[in-house]
């Protein structure tokens, strides 16, 4: 449980408040989430050139081996503005990126980091993922960010993989690494940091905007996945999208939304009711979301879809 201090730093972190270090000119901000423990806040927008693909959360873990990467952009460009925003809190080279999932700004960056000399891990099926979708992935960037934000963008697959979970031993940290199932793609992982109480969660959870069910084929294993993630009972949650949270938060803005998505249609389609009934359902209580006009229906829709064949 947290005491009233810690529900007072984690106020000041969730605002954007206290020492962010603001990177405007590149789009991302750079907020303490504990000691050494970082998280790298994108804009909430959808991808576009101004911000290389890089609209997502990141972080990482600065330690006396190094530093640890949370996910590495979504492109060659968008990496090193990654590492720029990395080096407003130090000097120390990244050594290891962790892929947590499948979406282009989780793995494209690899490239810049593997030349450089990091190490990079994922789920196997976030790389067989990787590997099925590249090819879709870079064509829907050249018409999201142009082809000029992705020069020098190559695909880089994890060297390092694993099935279900992965133990890390790095800098005087335990990083423990699960594949609990598919949630927004296939291969999505979380990272506990136990000593700090940190949960990295990439898409497993979003806040502060709208989730896209986009890919995620299992939208009833998400919700077992974020349950999964929730036992750790983290203090800190670094999202794969918007500011650092906490666990109330983070259910109300992902578990409580895809149960709500999943209720709804179930209904419907108990009922009989047809695909533009299940596009129009209310989704009122989530509209202060970013991007909310842009997803919701489209969310609505997939979830009908998936739903119709279960």
């Amino acid at each position: 449980m947290l005491t009233g201090l810690k529900r007072a730093v984690l106020g000041i972190l969730m605002a954007g408040l206290g020492s962010a270090t603001a990177n405007a000119s590149e789009g991302l901000s750079v907020h303490p989430v504990t000691e050494n423990v970082y998280a790298i806040i994108g804009p909430l927008e959808q991808r576009n050139p101004q911000n290389f693909a890089n609209n997502a959360t990141f972080g990482f873990v600065v330690t006396d081996d190094g530093v640890l990467l949370v996910d590495p952009g979504g492109s060659f460009k968008g990496a090193a503005r990654i590492e720029a925003a990395i080096r407003t809190v130090t000097d120390q080279p990244v050594k290891i990126v962790i892929n947590t999932g499948g979406q282009d700004h989780r793995w494209l960056g690899n490239g810049y980091f593997k030349a450089k000399g990091a190490r990079i891990i994922a789920s196997n099926a976030a790389v067989e993922d990787h590997r099925d979708r590249a090819d879709g992935q870079y064509f829907g960037l050249t018409q999201l960010i142009g082809e000029a934000a992705l020069e020098g963008t190559e695909y880089a697959f994890a060297g390092e993989t694993f099935e279900n979970e992965l133990n890390l031993t790095f800098g005087g940290h335990r990083f423990e690494i699960r594949h609990a199932g598919p949630a927004h793609t296939p291969g999505d992982a979380f990272i506990w940091m136990a000593d700090t109480g940190v949960m990295f969660t990439g898409d497993i959870v979003y806040v502060d905007r709208m989730l896209g069910i986009g890919p995620a084929q299992n939208t009833q294993s998400w919700i077992k996945v974020f349950d999964a993630m929730a036992a750790y009972k983290p203090t800190y949650i670094v999202p794969g999208h918007g500011g650092v949270s906490d666990l109330a938060k983070a259910k109300v803005e992902t578990y409580d939304y895809l149960v709500h998505l999943r209720t709804e249609i179930g209904k419907l389609l108990d009922d009989g009711g047809l695909i533009e009934q299940g596009i129009n359902i209310d989704q009122s209580a989530y509209k202060h979301l970013a991007v909310f006009d842009q997803i919701a229906k489209r969310n609505s829709q997939d979830v009908y879809m998936q739903m119709e064949f279960e």
